[in-house]
This record gives C-alpha cells, structure tokens and sequence, in this order.
C-alpha cells in the first residue's frame, strides 16, 4: 500500500521558497544526488498543492521547465485545488478535497510513495495524519523570508523519528518517520 511522503528541499532557516514563492534561489543546489535519484524511482504518484502546480519553477528557462524533478520522473498527479479548470490539463487530475485526491494518488501510486509537493498541502495532510515519512535535503543558504517547509499559526507540535541522514553533494539529507 502507498505511503505519503512529503519531500521539500529546504534552507538552512527553515524556506523551502522564497518571497514570492521565488523558487530561483534552489536552481544553484540542483544536480547530481544518488539518495534523491534512487528516491525518484520509488515515486508513484503526486499530490501537488495548488500553489506550487501553478507557481515558480527551479528549472525556469531550461528544457527542464514544467517537468516533475526535471524531467527525472513522470506519472499521475493530482493537484489540489478549490478551482478545478474548465480546460483539462494533459496528464494532471485535479481534485477538489483532501480525502478525495489523497485516496486517488494512493491508489495510483500502487505500493510507491505518493510524493507530496507544497506546503499548504504538506500541512493539511499532517494535520489530518496521513503523512508516514518526510524526506527533507537540506542545502546551506539562508533565505530569511519565504514559505516554510512546515508552518502552523499558533503552533503544533508534530513528533518525527529521524530513519536515515547522509551527507550529499551540497545538501544534508534527513529522511524522517512521521510518528505524531
């Protein structure tokens, strides 16, 4: 059975965008990175949060543009969304509720992991409880302002079992269990 992983470069203060949701300051920490290629191919399907389907893009002005991890990964996605287009978009299903696109990714992803993308997303989801892992490379630069990996007014507290880290290229890997 599919599990939910949110995975999010993030900076070392904690943005995995910047203001604006400016994704340009990650172009410079992409490449080369066994752990995150090996992860790519046990991938079965995304939920996409709505902000980050239409938003900025690390991979802007290449050939890589508008392609999940560049290009390195293809299959269902699912975006969340409260305005579900009139036109359909090629290979994209939009979902219109949480319990609904978490149901239709998991069960497209078969036994991969549904690779959850966005914040906002991120949020509801470990809220609701369903995350089981998060993958979280951490590359050294300090944005100072932006989206968080994981923000909640008021606070919560959500517990995490680290299960692996490694050292990689440019970035700290943390790969974490959810435990509640």
């Amino acid at each position: 059975m599919a599990k939910l992983l949110y995975s999010a470069t993030m900076s070392l203060d904690g943005f995995i965008a910047g203001p604006g949701d400016d994704m340009s300051w990650l172009t410079e920490h992409l490449g080369p990175n066994p752990m995150i290629d090996g992860f790519i191919g046990e991938i079965g399907a995304l939920l996409i949060g709505n902000r980050s389907f239409r938003g900025d893009d690390p991979h802007r002005g290449t050939d890589k543009a508008g392609e999940p991890f560049g290009g390195g990964w293809s299959g269902p996605q699912f975006v969340l969304t409260h305005h579900i287009p009139d036109t359909p978009v090629p290979g994209i299903t939009f979902v219109g509720d949480l319990a609904g696109g978490v149901a239709a990714a998991k069960a497209a992803a078969g036994d991969k992991y549904v690779n959850i993308i966005g914040a906002d997303v991120a949020r509801q989801c470990l809220a609701a409880g369903l995350v089981d892992e998060m993958l979280v490379p951490i590359v050294p630069v300090l944005l100072g302002d932006g989206v968080r990996l994981f923000d909640h007014p008021g606070g919560s507290k959500v517990k995490l079992e680290r299960l692996g880290l490694a050292e990689v290229a440019q970035a700290t890997m943390l790969w974490l269990k959810v435990t509640g």
